[in-house]
């Protein structure tokens, strides 16, 4: 690790230890940055060390072009018509859940084009830093995750899609941030490895992607390394509390005692912080991936196939689609249907590609967090002096991670973090 990456705090005034909940994406990440910052850190995790964190078979994209948070106008009424639809890229599962209709009118109230327009620069910050973050990662640590800094294309079958993603192309222009409107033969040139039918798209430069499990076991074993400590299959089940201070938490093992506590547990965050009389509302987004170990037709950028909400990354020899939204609550079972619609739409933009291509392939499912707003909850609770969050990512998880590790070390040395972070403050839904 450079320098850089470092964060520059006083060890002597940084609390001894502290125990995140949840070895994913971004549980790591926070564990990176804390013990850089002179911390000792401890990692507390359900599943075993070979545990499938929903990052581990997402698109791995990095993508400051993604300002607009998912509760946006339109999608209460994409999430309607996709209402019990399997096949729709976005479906919601019908069920009586109390929280799950709490939920759905946070996300309703949220979905404006005021709250667009107040959260856009906050993400395309919060974005900007994850992105330098990962430079100074691949830079620094040695350990190759295929960092590629060749931007992202939008790709759109249909007028109607594309004048969508140009208005969105307008707004990104707003915020600073490069982007280039193409034509059919901007596409070819662009990428001039693989054909597409799409009849427009928009190139946003800044974007990159790597191998997500190639990231997550190397900064896994790094840690280890640098003296953190992992408790596999620890499964939290209580808290310990005295006064205003979190002293222990219970797990199916052994109590974990520490002077900080992080939540970092995904979509499970909600059941983990029970007995704490903390509301931090998520909703379990399930996506799909299916990857091509040797693809025959790789492009050189990664893209979004934009009317069938899919993901197309290259990682190595290997092609990754992924995607679709399916709110279903904490199951992590696959559809069948759901994975043969991906393999489906996938010739539709790329016409080389078959769904033969994929016959045969173990589909991967993973759970992401969503919170009401669109917004991650990042930073110190109110309720205890020693407890911050660090969950509700949703599809942004992989992309933010790093920069949610650096702002919770500063956090929680005392510094004023890099990005405000009044907007994702944990508690901002009582």
């Amino acid at each position: 690790m450079t320098g850089a990456a470092r964060a520059a705090v006083n060890p002597s005034t940084a609390p001894r230890s502290v125990a995140i909940v949840g070895g994913g994406v971004v549980g790591l990440c926070v564990a990176w940055y804390l013990r850089q910052a002179g911390f000792d850190v401890t990692i507390v995790e359900r599943s075993g060390p070979a545990g499938e964190s929903c990052s581990m078979g997402n698109a791995g994209m990095i993508v400051p072009s993604h300002f607009v948070p998912m509760a946006a106008p339109g999608m209460v009424a994409m999430g309607l018509r996709a209402f019990g639809n399997r096949r729709n890229p976005v479906y919601v599962k019908p069920r009586l859940d109390a929280a799950f209709l709490r939920w759905s009118w946070q996300f309703w109230k949220s979905a404006t084009h005021a709250h667009v327009e107040r959260t856009a620069p906050l993400l395309r910050d919060f974005a900007l830093l994850s992105r330098r973050c990962y430079e100074e990662l691949s830079d620094g640590r040695g350990a190759d995750f295929g960092l590629a800094r060749n931007g992202l294309v939008i790709l759109c079958r249909t007028e109607h899609g594309l004048q969508e993603e140009i208005a969105t192309a307008r707004h990104a222009e707003r915020l600073g941030l490069p982007v280039q409107v193409l034509d059919a033969k901007g596409l070819a040139a662009l990428d001039p490895n693989i054909r597409t039918s799409a009849i427009g798209g928009v190139y946003y430069p800044q974007d990159c992607h790597l191998t997500p499990q190639r990231f997550v076991a190397g900064l896994a074993r790094d840690l280890e390394a640098a003296g953190a400590r992992f408790v596999w299959n620890a499964t939290a089940t209580g808290w310990r509390v005295e006064g205003a201070r979190v002293v222990a938490l219970e797990t199916l093992r052994d109590p974990v005692q520490a002077d900080e506590y992080v939540l970092a547990a995904g979509s499970w965050s909600p059941q983990t912080v029970r007995g704490l009389d903390l509301k931090v509302p998520v909703e379990a987004g399930k996506g799909y991936s299916v990857t091509l170990e040797r693809a025959p037709h790789l492009p050189r950028i990664c893209s979004l196939l934009i009317e069938s909400r899919l993901a197309v990354t290259p990682m190595g020899d290997a092609l990754r689609v992924a995607g679709t939204l399916e709110m279903g609550g904490l199951d992590e079972g696959i559809d069948p249907a759901r994975v043969q619609t991906i393999v489906d739409s996938l010739p539709l933009y790329y016409p080389d590609y078959s769904p033969r291509d994929f016959a045969g392939l173990k589909p991967w499912a993973g759970l992401r967090p969503c919170t009401p707003d669109g917004l991650p909850y990042v930073g110190r609770v109110r309720r205890y002096a020693n407890f911050s969050v660090a969950t509700g990512h949703g599809m942004m998880g992989l992309s933010l991670a790093p920069a949610t590790g650096r702002l919770l070390a500063e956090v929680l040395s005392g510094r004023t973090p890099t990005v405000p972070l009044d907007a994702f403050a944990p508690e901002r839904f009582g």
